[in-house]
C-alpha cells in the first residue's frame, strides 16, 4: 500500500522539532538534569547550559542575554508584559492595542476591561496596515502600555514597530511587541526598534511547544507574573524547563545561521505558490499588503466556498493548510484579523492561510498547486446558485 503523501502548510501555527534541536535536548533528560538552582558542581553545570542558551536568543533579537526571561510560551510572555506595565505604574490604567492581535493579547485586554482598565482596540486598514496617526491620538497621558505586534499571524503583515516605539518613547508610554511570528522569518534588533517588551515562541521556530521568552529592556521596571523562587533574576518564579530552554538556543542559533538562505528559499516557493493560485483559480484574492510581509505566509480568499470544506478536502489529499489562528479552531465567527480588515464575513469564511517553512519542498508546492483547484471547483459546483463570483483571474490583488 501507498504511503499517504503529507504536504504541511501551516509553519505559523507550530514546526517541527529540528533533529539538531532534539539532539541538543537529550542530554538534559539522561545526564544533566540537575536544578540549575543548586550550589553544587552537578547543578553549576546545567545552569552554565542555561546561560548559553540564554546568550543564543539573546543574539536572534540583538539583546543583552541578562535582559532575556525564559517563560512557558508567548501567551505567557505576553501576559506578563501586559502585567508588569500596570503593575509598574498604578496610576496608569490605559492600554492601547489593535484589532488585529493574537487572542493571547486580545482576550487578556477584555479581562482587563473586566477590571475596570480602559482599553483602546486600534483598527487597521483593508490591506492590514496601522496608522500611526491613530496611534498617536490614541494616547493619553494615563496610558500604560502600547502593545503592536511584530508580524501578523494571519496574514503576515509587518508593523512599523520601530516607529511604534519612537511614538511610545515620546510620550513615555511603555511599549510591547507580539514577535512570536517574527523570529526567525525577519530581522528582530530590539536595539534598533527600541521596545520595553518583545515576546517568543519556541515552537514557531523548530524548538518544543511548551518554552517561550520575554525580554525585558535592561532599567525597565518589571514585576514578575508567575511569584516564587529567585529564578530568571526574580523575574519568573520555577523551576527552569532545562532541556526546552536548551532547545531553545540551539533553534535561535540554527535561524541565525540559515536565515538568509532559508528566507530566500521559502520566498521563492511562497511566491510561486501564490502566483499560482491567483492565476488558475478564476476571483480569488489575496488578503492583506503584499509587502511588507512575512516570507512565508500568503491569505488567500477563494470566491464561493467555505474554508472548512477546503480544509476537509485537503487534508483528505494530505495537505495541512489553516484558516486561521490555531488557538481560534472550531469557532463558529470567521478569522477577527480579517473581518478587521474590513473583510466580508463571506470572503473571510472562504479564505485560507498557506505558511510554509523548513518543511516544504518544491514538489509540496507542485502537489498543492495540482490538487487544489479541483478542490475549489468541487466545492464551487455544489455551491447555492450566485454565490461562485465571476471575477477575473486577472483581478488578483484588490487589497495590496
Amino acid at each position: 500500500m501507498n504511503e499517504r503523501r503529507f504536504c504541511y502548510f501551516d509553519h505559523n501555527a507550530t514546526t517541527s522539532v529540528a533533529p539538531e534541536v532534539v539532539e541538543a535536548m537529550l542530554p538534559f533528560f539522561r545526564e544533566h538534569w540537575g536544578n540549575p538552582s543548586s550550589a553544587y558542581a552537578f547543578g553549576r553545570e546545567v545552569a552554565r547550559h542555561l546561560d548559553e542558551a540564554r546568550a543564543q536568543v539573546a543574539a536572534l533579537i540583538d539583546a543583552e542575554p541578562r535582559e532575556v526571561v525564559f517563560t512557558s510560551c508567548g501567551t505567557e510572555s505576553n501576559n506578563a508584559a501586559w502585567n508588569s506595565a500596570l503593575m509598574t505604574q498604578p496610576d496608569k490604567r490605559h492600554v492601547v492595542t489593535t484589532a488585529v492581535e493574537h487572542s493571547a493579547n486580545l482576550k487578556f485586554a477584555e479581562a482587563l476591561q473586566r477590571q475596570g482598565c480602559e482599553v483602546t482596540v486600534l483598527p487597521v486598514d483593508p490591506d492590514g496596515a496601522l496608522d500611526l496617526h491613530r496611534l498617536e491620538q490614541a494616547l493619553r497621558p494615563d496610558t500604560a502600555l502600547v502593545s503592536v505586534m511584530w508580524a501578523n499571524n494571519e496574514t503576515g503583515v509587518l508593523f512599523p514597530i520601530a516607529e511604534v516605539a519612537a511614538l511610545c518613547r515620546s510620550k513615555g508610554v511603555l511599549c510591547h511587541t507580539d514577535a512570536v511570528q517574527a523570529a526567525g522569518k525577519v530581522a528582530l534588533d530590539v536595539r534598533e526598534a527600541s521596545v520595553d517588551f518583545l515576546s517568543l515562541s519556541g515552537h514557531k521556530l523548530h524548538a518544543p511547544k511548551g518554552v517561550g521568552v520575554l525580554y525585558v529592556r535592561r532599567r525597565t521596571r518589571f514585576v514578575p507574573y508567575l511569584v516564587g523562587g529567585h529564578q530568571e533574576r526574580g523575574r519568573r518564579g520555577g523551576t527552569e524547563n532545562v532541556p526546552y530552554i536548551v532547545g531553545f538556543g540551539r533553534a535561535a542559533e540554527l535561524a541565525l545561521a540559515h536565515f538568509d538562505a532559508e528566507n530566500r528559499r521559502v520566498r521563492g516557493l511562497r511566491d510561486r505558490l501564490e502566483t499560482g493560485v491567483l492565476t488558475t483559480i478564476p476571483g480569488t484574492t489575496r488578503n492583506g499588503a503584499q509587502e511588507p510581509r512575512l516570507p512565508n505566509t500568503a491569505n488567500l480568499a477563494f470566491p464561493g466556498v467555505e474554508a472548512e470544506a477546503m480544509l476537509m478536502l485537503l487534508d483528505q489529499a494530505g495537505i495541512c493548510a489553516s484558516g486561521g489562528s490555531a488557538c481560534t479552531t472550531g469557532s463558529l465567527e470567521p478569522p477577527h484579523v480579517l473581518t478587521a480588515m474590513g473583510l466580508s464575513a463571506a470572503r473571510a469564511r472562504g479564505s485560507l492561510r498557506f505558511s510554509l517553512g523548513r518543511d516544504i519542498r518544491e514538489a509540496d508546492v507542485d502537489y498543492l498547486l495540482a490538487t487544489l483547484p479541483g478542490v475549489v471547483a468541487k466545492l464551487q459546483a455544489i455551491a447555492p446558485t450566485g454565490s461562485v463570483r465571476s471575477t477575473p483571474a486577472a483581478a488578483v490583488d484588490e487589497t495590496a
